[in-house]
């Protein structure tokens, strides 16, 4: 299947700072898909550049199989930047007024704000709402025209965990109506919770890009120790089942996939290679650990 989105060897540059350095991923259709790095990682350069308001020192991309134009940019609905609406005006006056300048949706006002559940607020001075409530209004106005696509910068950043909750329900009631969702974020939370897909970007460079169970994907974690720990490395080696292996101090750390570790056949298969084990001990790894893990942070 063509992806929405390609990106090729994209690098952007300001004088002597490298924002981004060799990016390439793709999006493929119907996908909820996060950019998710720490902040200062390039993610809104990313978006920028995908969008057309900044120019990639390097690389191309393309938008459904085509290079970028402002017409295929039409059937993409976008929120860049924090809400900026007028603060006097209603929610109505507000999308009117957005949908005249993309020249486009001025029909879908009641649609869109119904989409987001603030129809009965449509009245209402822009001022009088939540954060939650603008960053729901920004969403609407980016789907004026009806969209293929979205992409969102940080869509729940600065909301309470009453305002996250809205948004995530909200992205994942577009998704299921067959949208492409781009978005960015720097919680891991987030893209866990949300998100199909995921690129993790450090420092601007590209960490990893994949389905998010295969790239964060929880671990149970097998601690095993004994008096000889080259012993207990050659018992190690004559066994099966576990992803990697890695040494911590006198303790050997074994990954397991979930529910895959036995610690009664770890200690049997030890013991038969002569090998009694001082240490036995399971503990899960977190998709938090497995995030710092992979920036290094």
């Amino acid at each position: 299947m063509t992806p929405v989105l390609a990106l090729n060897t994209i690098s952007k540059n300001y004088g002597p700072i490298q924002a981004l350095d060799n990016v390439s991923f793709t999006v493929p259709k119907g996908c909820v898909f996060g950019i998710l790095g720490p902040n200062g990682s390039g993610k809104t350069t990313l978006l920028g550049i995908a969008m057309d308001v900044l120019r990639a020192s390097a690389g191309n991309l393309r938008w459904f199989d085509q290079p970028s134009s402002a017409e295929l940019r039409k059937q993409i609905g976008t929120l860049l930047e924090t809400p900026n609406f007028y603060h006097y005006l209603t929610a109505v006056q507000n999308l009117r007024i957005t949908a005249e300048i993309k020249q486009r949706g001025l029909d879908d006002i009641d649609t869109v704000l119904k989409k987001v559940n603030l129809y009965e607020r449509r009245n209402s001075k822009f001022t009088t709402y939540s954060l939650g409530m603008k960053q729901r209004l920004a969403i609407a106005a980016a789907l004026l025209g009806n969209p293929d696509v979205l992409v969102l910068d940080e869509p729940t950043n600065g909301l309470d965990p009453v305002g996250i909750a809205e948004i995530r329900n909200l992205i994942k009631q577009l998704a299921a109506e067959g949208k492409t969702i781009i978005m960015a974020s720097h919680l891991l939370d987030e893209v866990e919770k949300v998100c199909t897909h995921v690129a993790i970007l450090k420092k601007g460079k590209l960490i990893a890009a994949g389905a998010v169970d295969e790239i964060l994907v929880n671990e149970d974690v097998v601690e095993i120790g004994a008096a000889n720990i080259q012993a207990l490395q050659q018992a190690v080696n004559s066994m099966n089942g576990y992803s990697s292996v890695k040494q911590d101090g006198q303790v050997l750390l074994l990954s397991y996939p979930v529910g895959k570790a036995n610690l009664e056949q770890i200690n049997q298969h030890c013991f038969n290679q002569g090998t009694v084990l001082n240490h036995l001990h399971l503990k899960k790894k977190s998709l938090e650990t497995k995030f710092f893990e992979l920036t290094n942070n």
